[in-house]
């Protein structure tokens, strides 16, 4: 079965003003629909198969690329909501708090840590192998999903197709309108 582009789990122009249509028309519609062309044309050529997350443990070069960026995009949708922004609740809060301090360091972490992922990539809030949340970045199209030890539990995609259209070269601006997006249930349920 070749992979599929999932369908998105909000409208294109939903997340305005924070984040364009034509953003989405560009990332989602290009971007993460190209990774997911790039990874069946690979697929077949290599006569691989199996899930995404099979694929990113076990595959090297275009393969594991495509996959992880399939993957990643996927995730990073499902961080975004219209509705998102505020605050997040319950044991989310709590583990936030008893890792960071509070929510602001928290905030101010993950930013500090996104604004300086050099090049293109990803930063991510994770549950780590110990049960403890940190933040990291990864580059290119890696992810934590090689090591099943770690849960992803939020990210937010450096890569410059990812703001450029809306806010050029500006990285922070993208950063402080990430944060009104981000869907603080589906982050709490990633804890779980």
């Amino acid at each position: 079965m070749p992979i599929e582009l999932p369908d998105l789990p909000f409208a294109r122009d939903a997340l305005e003003p924070h984040m364009s249509r034509e953003t989405l028309d560009y990332h989602y519609g290009k971007h993460h629909a190209g990774y997911v062309k790039k990874l069946n044309k690979a697929l077949e050529k290599e006569g691989l198969s199996g899930s995404l997350e099979e694929l990113i443990r076990t595959q090297t070069g275009g393969v594991f690329n495509n996959a992880a960026q399939v993957w990643n995009h996927t995730f990073f949708w499902h961080c975004l909501s219209p509705d998102g922004g505020g605050e997040p609740e319950g044991k989310l809060l709590d583990a936030i708090n008893s890792a960071f301090g509070s929510l602001a360091d928290f905030k101010n972490a993950f930013t500090a840590a996104a604004k300086s992922n050099f090049g293109s990539g990803w930063t991510w809030l994770v549950k780590n192998a110990n049960g403890e949340l940190e933040v990291v970045s990864t580059d290119d199209a890696d992810t934590p999903v090689r090591d099943p030890s770690v849960t992803p539990l939020l990210t937010v995609d450096v890569w410059e197709h990812a703001y450029y259209l809306d806010h050029r070269n500006d990285r922070g601006a993208y950063l402080e309108a990430f944060w009104e997006l981000v869907n603080w249930p589906f982050v709490a349920g990633n804890l779980k």
